[in-house]
């Protein structure tokens, strides 16, 4: 009796210390487990995108492109419109719009329809110093081509070889330039495309939230002439951008489909010419007046400034306009019947 209280005893203390290995086995095992477990470090990249405030891992060291978009309703939708770190829109003859698409960021498969130079395009592509794409011109325009006012390449020239004809519209909506083309056509040109006149904007930084100003989660111009030419802009409070409409039809690239996303909207009011019996134009681009920015749901009336041939928004104290990180599109508005006439949100 007494020896089996005993072996009972022994067999009790052995399930103890058995089980205590066990559990101090586990604890070492979940130890090691843990100290296994790699740490990822956030790493901070170094540069930021001129144009669109993207941080990214290398310097960019590509000039801009710009090319003059054809905007006509037979058109639409343009190929590489999303691909743009900047749109400018504006009126090329009477009631007509046109865009300026500026390419950095990212050079898409195919950029157009291209159509063909104004005056204040050139102005714009020579203040910025990128490389400028047409096909056609103006009389005044012509004239600066000529007089090599901006490095250029026109598909005057080239149509055909380095800028191509799609089948599924017709002229002059269907010209267009493929990515892969650029590089040689800066070098028919003699024309550099390294970054060496460095501009860009100011933008916020990610934790930053815009300034303060009106809440506005829809604005629409309306140029005044066919509907086909009135923008729609709507904010969305999750993705923070704004999707577009032309003509009541959402504004999407022809290449993928994809609906624009921008994060800032910006109006610039400029005094409007005609000069001549086509309804061409003259537009000051130089004089400055009143602006508004739209950013993350919310509108603010500044002023826009020719700095140095480079349009921007800026406070009342002269102070640049901080930018929303990611793509832009601007407006310019004619003085006449003015930006408040022409502008309207809610």
């Amino acid at each position: 009796m007494v020896r089996n209280k005993v072996m009972i005893a022994l067999f009790s203390t052995i399930l103890l210390v058995g089980c205590g290995d066990k559990e101090e086995a586990e604890k070492v095992e979940e130890s090691v487990d843990e100290e296994t477990i790699p740490v990822t470090e956030e790493v901070e990249l170094p540069y930021v995108t001129p144009f669109t405030g993207e941080k990214i891992a290398n310097e960019v060291t590509m000039r801009p492109i710009i090319a003059t978009i054809n905007n006509h309703p037979d058109a639409r939708p343009q190929s590489g419109i999303a691909s743009a770190d900047i749109v400018y829109e504006m009126l090329a003859e009477g009631n007509i719009t046109r865009l300026l698409a500026l390419y950095q960021s990212e050079i898409p498969e195919i950029i157009g329809p291209i159509r063909s130079a104004r005056d204040y395009f050139i102005e714009i592509a020579a203040g910025l110093d990128a490389f400028y794409i047409a096909h056609g011109y103006s009389p005044e325009a012509q004239t600066m081509l000529m007089n090599g006012f901006v490095d250029n390449i026109n598909g005057m020239a080239y149509d055909g070889t380095i800028f191509k004809r799609s089948s599924d519209r017709v002229a002059p909506h269907n010209s267009y330039i493929p990515g892969e083309n650029i590089e040689l056509a800066a070098e028919k040109v003699n024309a550099s495309l390294l970054y060496q006149e460095k501009v860009s904007y100011n933008f916020y930084e990610p934790d930053e939230s815009a300034k303060m100003g009106i809440e506005a989660t829809s604005v629409e111009i309306n140029y005044g002439g066919s509907s086909s030419f009135n923008s729609l802009y709507t904010y969305n409070a999750d993705t923070k951008t704004y999707s577009r409409e032309a003509g009541s039809v959402e504004t999407t690239d022809n290449l993928t489909g994809e609906p624009i996303a921008l994060s800032n909207v910006l109006f610039f009011e400029m005094d409007h010419s005609i000069i001549d019996s086509a309804g061409r134009l003259e537009i000051d681009i130089t004089s400055g007046g009143t602006a508004y920015v739209f950013q993350q749901g919310i509108m603010r009336e500044v002023l826009w400034e020719n700095v140095d041939g480079v349009l921007k928004a800026v406070e009342t104290d002269g102070s640049e306009v901080k930018l929303v990180p990611g793509q832009t599109w601007i407006h310019f508005v004619p003085s006449n019947p003015g930006i408040v006439s022409s502008v309207s949100f809610s």
